[in-house]
């Protein structure tokens, strides 16, 4: 919500409004802070060094042994442990000896040179495979000789029978192809990656359902492309098949929630706790579904009547855009440095997280122990992670928005400016990356307790406290309320700054009192806009995760699927809000110069428009419409003021 009605006292208490100068004065903006933010990111350097240093992601990446071993390099002995040291540069798998077991977890693990392709039945199968394949599945001291079916070696030798195998191809262990076995196999071994419950029912379902994860974030991406296609060349006829296939999106996919959950819990087969929390987040998807649905239904019943200038305003950004196209392609570039960022940040953690000494323990056996300190790390690591990224975003909002800026104070709309997109990335650079960095650090420090509070309530959803999990829901709820309202005043103090040159905390002041003095002329037109942009995001949500639920439906024998299904959800938003993210920012852009233009200019021959004569009549069309309807709305109040009574009819 734009929240216009929070500004009306802005006005009466800024008196002397600061005096606005597009695109006349620049000087570098917030320079401390991104002195801060270079402070910090040396902080990070210096952590990622000792991860890189003290930490082993080849451990986790490539598997290791139960002697200290990596598999598929030379290794060094570890003192005290007399299986340590060997070149496992031929033997690249790991694999468990008792990989169908629960208790696998405390079970030896080998270097091997090849999974068992088929099923080994007897103690011949055992040897024989040794022998063809040069590879043991016995401890690397017993020879193939040697082995037994004795009790007493079950800690040397994998339990019989043996089930077929094949290697994983990012993690390099051997996985069981058996379906039973494959379920137990993959839930213990993300159990030993990491204990948060969270994140061992995340990876789970990601390692059991990687395939069809994938193949849905593709059809999430081509559904945006589509949607940005379709706004580019907007008429009519789209906006009503929009808002058509919004509404039957989330009518059927609320219903198939429905459905599931209806199936699921009635399935007499289920047993698996798995299983059970599987129809806890049906019955939780169905509900928050539903209540979209009824609010976004409501929403569009009201504001029907205002989608032909829906129309109008998409073609001016578009016809903005065209004089800009290369806008269109700012999202694929911050997607790109996102994703080497993330790339940097998962390869830091892992090293972080593998930063241990060696223990040994009985039998010769080596255990890896995290050094103190690591836990202050791994929490700077996360900071860090949300402020890059909020700084990225931020970058590309400044960017798009001083574009637009450049665009439309051009006295001469038939010659635009050259390049600029380029220009305005060398603005930024040059002058304003401190306030960047000062608007994401903003959002940064309302995120970090929302985290915090998350994950003292997952902490607390062992114990029986309805109160206190209410109060974190409650806190919760608020700091994101709170979040996207700053997000907001941030857009727009981005465009200020592009427009006056001036630091963070006075443009935010200088937005804030030019959308109060101006909130009954734009309001309605933003928040319509912004609705219609938040629908095509509905749209693709919505048939990405129909498409999800009925592959992981297909797929039964998956049993944690539904965490992946909400991380599937989330890709969606989040892949169709970049690339969506232009319209957005230009819609927003373009409204405030328009109010900077009406509170600079007044159309005369002295002091002309920098707007097109289009952009001024359909806001002053727009504003029409909305005070028709409210001098509708406030007539039968009117009349009941003067004595008229209502009659019953005879």
């Amino acid at each position: 919500s734009r929240l216009f009605s929070s500004f009306q006292g802005a006005e009466d208490r800024v008196t002397e409004p600061r005096e606005w100068r597009p695109l006349i004065y620049r000087k570098c903006t917030d320079v401390p802070w991104l002195l801060l933010f270079f402070i910090f990111w040396a902080g990070l350097m210096f952590i990622a060094g000792y991860a890189v240093v003290a930490g082993a992601a080849e451990r986790l990446v490539l598997g290791y042994d139960s002697f200290g071993n990596v598999c598929g390099r030379k290794n060094s002995p570890v003192k005290g442990a007399p299986l340590s040291g060997q070149d496992m540069t031929n033997k690249k798998y790991v694999f468990f000896l008792n990989s169908c077991n629960l208790e696998m977890q405390s079970s030896l693990s080998l270097c091997v040179s090849s999974c068992p392709q088929e099923q080994l039945n007897s103690l011949e199968d055992l040897q024989g495979f040794a022998r063809i394949n040069g590879s043991s599945l016995c401890v690397y001291n017993l020879n193939v000789s040697s082995y037994t079916l004795n009790p007493k070696a079950s800690e040397l030798c994998p339990t019989l029978p043996v089930p077929s195998s094949k290697s994983f191809p990012l993690f390099n262990r051997c996985v069981p192809q058996n379906p039973e076995c494959y379920s137990k196999y993959a839930s213990t071994l993300i159990n030993m990656v990491n204990e948060m419950d969270a994140l061992h029912r995340i990876l789970a379902g990601i390692l059991a359902g990687r395939d069809t994860i994938i193949g849905l974030s593709a059809l999430s991406l081509a559904l945006s492309f589509i949607l940005v296609l379709t706004f580019t060349f907007i008429r009519t006829l789209l906006v009503h098949t929009l808002i058509a296939l919004v509404v039957f999106g989330l009518l059927f996919v609320s219903g198939v929630l429905w459905w599931l959950y209806y199936d699921y819990r009635n399935d007499p087969s289920t047993e698996l706790e798995t299983e059970k929390e599987n129809i806890k987040f049906l019955l939780g998807y169905a509900v928050f579904s539903t209540m979209v649905t009824v609010v976004l239904l409501s929403l569009i019943l009201v504001l029907r009547k205002r989608l032909q200038f829906t129309v109008q305003l998409f073609q001016m950004v578009n016809k903005m855009i065209s004089r800009i196209p290369f806008l269109l392609f700012q999202p694929l570039w911050t997607f790109l440095i996102l994703i080497v960022f993330w790339v940097f940040w998962v390869a830091v953690l892992l090293s972080l997280g593998t930063a241990g000494t060696a223990q040994i323990t009985s039998g010769g056996q080596v255990e890896y122990r995290a050094v103190s300190g690591i836990r202050y790390m791994a929490w700077y690591h996360l900071v860090a992670l949300i402020w890059t990224s909020e700084f990225i975003l931020a970058c590309q909002q400044m960017t798009i928005a001083g574009a637009v800026v450049t665009c439309y104070f051009n006295r001469n709309k038939n010659s635009p400016p050259r390049h600029p997109v380029l220009s305005s990335i060398s603005v930024l650079f040059c002058y304003h990356l401190g306030t960047v960095v000062k608007g994401s650090f903003l959002i940064t420090i309302l995120r970090i307790p929302r985290i915090f509070l998350l994950y003292i309530y997952n902490f607390l959803k062992q114990k029986e406290n309805a109160c206190a999990k209410c109060l974190f829901k409650s806190c919760c709820g608020w700091l994101w309320c709170l979040e996207r309202c700053l997000r907001y005043f941030n857009q727009h103090a981005y465009t200020t700054t592009a427009i006056n040159g001036t630091d963070f905390c006075t443009s935010a002041k200088d937005a804030v009192f030019i959308l109060a003095k101006n909130s009954a002329k734009i309001a309605s037109v933003i928040c319509f806009g912004g609705f219609i942009i938040f629908l095509g995001k509905v749209f693709v949500v919505c048939f990405t995760v129909f498409g999800g639920l009925m592959a992981f439906n297909y797929h039964r024998e998956l049993h944690a699927w539904v965490v992946p299904l909400l991380l599937v959800g989330f890709f969606a938003y989040v892949v169709s809000h970049s690339l969506l993210s232009v319209f957005e920012v230009t819609v927003d852009a373009l409204l405030l110069c328009f109010a900077v233009d009406m509170e600079t200019n007044d159309g005369s021959a002295e002091k002309p428009y920098f707007m097109d004569q289009e952009l001024l009549t359909f806001v002053t069309q727009s504003n029409k419409l909305t005070e028709e309807q409210k001098h509708r709305s406030m007539k039968p109040l009117q009349d009941n003021e003067d004595g008229t009574e209502l009659q019953p009819m005879v």
